[in-house]
């Protein structure tokens, strides 16, 4: 007959590193980390050999997006998404909610961009609209995290 003696585990830490960093830091950590992946995945797609040529509304032709150009566009537009999370964070009664919530809308209605995007081929309409989701499925639910550990 073996008796087992009962373990002590120290308590867990659910909330993790991040929670406890302001939220504009891990709003630029969420934005390196969204960046980085994205820009992988558009080089994955330009190894598959996906034109990465792309024209602006009212363009008269595609010009060629260049390597590293997915990593700034990332870049550009999660600064709103940083501020938007800092002002929740202060203000909103439930801001990683409202966060997620708006993101997500905001994310979906990023998609109309690629789809609409003349003088550019199918496959990189596709990769455009999926590096929109790629970066909000990184960047959103990091920030979110963070904001759900707001004190008031």
């Amino acid at each position: 007959m073996s008796v087992t003696t009962p373990q002590i585990q120290a308590p867990r830490n659910e909330s993790g590193l991040l929670s406890t960093r302001p939220v504009w830091l891990v709003g630029i950590l969420a934005t390196l980390a969204g960046a980085v992946v994205t820009e992988a995945f558009a080089l994955v797609a330009r190894a598959a050999g996906v034109p990465m040529e792309a024209a602006s509304p009212g363009a008269k032709e595609a010009a060629e997006i260049p390597v590293g150009g997915f990593f700034g566009g990332v870049l550009f537009w999660s600064v709103a998404g940083i501020v938007l999370a800092v002002v929740l964070a202060r203000w909103a009664k439930r801001p990683a909610r409202t966060f997620t919530v708006t993101t997500v809308a905001l994310t979906a209605l990023s998609l109309a961009g690629p789809a609409v995007a003349p003088h550019t081929a199918t496959s990189t309409q596709i990769v455009l609209a999926a590096s929109h989701v790629v970066a909000a499925a990184v960047v959103v639910p990091l920030l979110a995290r963070r904001l759900a550990h707001v004190r008031r």
